[in-house]
């Protein structure tokens, strides 16, 4: 059906302003050596292990040649590391060095900050941006159909109640754990509401259409060290990544709190969390048996050197 003319104007409107307010028209964004689809590549590679050009190309729809001056800069200045694909000698999988994360850690603060500025100019109407930006999405995805991909967000009201209890039912109902294991998590996450440091602590909730399917937790466990906890997929969530999003997303908030270690607890038995943490760079440092929620355990203590 033909569009009017005023419609496709109040898109193009839309578009001039909302590009100006979020500064995507700079030469750098974010006041960062990088340009925004610069930022979109670190993006990819933060967020997926050993990425080809090509499946970068691909996902941003970005021509052959740019991307490779793009990916070229970056490995210049020690951004990524390339390494033959074990499936295909003719593609080089493509990751972020500890320098990469670093400047993407950076870039990923400074986006969350601007974006929180904008939201808290807002106040009571910030809730209507976002639903209307939903909206927005949704109409434009897959033919009209709801994006099945997890956004992270901070907490809201309600919230903690659904990490507590979602964590006490899966845990149960896929380790047997018994209900110590949820008072565990209760006493975790009511100490953090009591002491809360915004400035070093934070908490992201993963929800796809405005239902939660994870979480995780960085708090403060001494000036230089931070703690990760409370990481939790839901089955509706899991099978894209959200995991690996979650702890990259609390490794870049460390770095910029100038954290110099994170440390985390887990069990053996909890693969998929494991290969998380190792895939993130973490190093197991300890183990030990214990008898605890019910169950014959081993505890293991993983850390990460920033």
């Amino acid at each position: 059906m033909p569009q009017s003319t005023e419609h496709i104007a109040a898109v193009r409107a839309f578009n001039r302003s909302y590009t100006r307010h979020l500064g995507v028209l700079d030469q750098q964004l974010l006041e960062s050596p990088y340009s925004l689809t610069e930022a979109r590549v670190l993006y990819e590679l933060a967020h997926k292990e050993a990425l080809s050009a090509r499946e970068i190309g691909d996902t941003l729809g970005l021509d052959a040649g740019y991307l490779s001056r793009i990916l070229k800069g970056f490995t210049d200045k020690s951004l990524i590391t390339r390494k033959t694909s074990a499936r295909d000698r003719r593609l080089h999988q493509l990751s972020l060095t500890a320098k990469g994360r670093l400047a993407f850690g950076r870039l990923n603060r400074g986006s969350h900050d601007q974006v929180e500025t904008m939201l808290d100019r807002l106040g009571p109407d910030a809730p209507r941006l976002v639903q209307a930006m939903t909206t927005i999405e949704k109409l434009l995805g897959n033919n009209g159909a709801p994006a099945a991909t997890a956004t992270l967000r901070s907490p809201r009201p309600g919230d903690m109640g659904w990490v507590v209890q979602s964590h006490g039912a899966l845990y149960a109902s896929e380790y047997g754990f018994d209900a110590s294991f949820e008072g565990l998590v209760a006493d975790i996450v009511a100490k953090y509401l009591a002491g809360f440091d915004p400035s070093r602590e934070r908490c992201w909730i993963a929800d796809i259409d405005g239902q939660q399917v994870g979480s995780i937790f960085l708090v403060k466990g001494s000036d230089d060290v931070a703690k990760i906890r409370l990481l939790l997929i839901d089955p509706a969530g899991r099978g894209q990544g959200l995991g690996h999003r979650l702890v990259n997303e609390a490794i870049g908030f460390a770095r910029q709190c100038g954290y110099r270690k994170i440390t985390l607890w887990t069990q053996s038995n909890l693969l998929a969390a494991r290969n998380i943490y190792e895939r993130a760079g973490f190093k197991r440092v300890a183990s030990e048996p214990h008898r605890s929620f019910g169950q014959n355990l081993v505890g293991e203590t993983w850390e990460l050197v920033l």
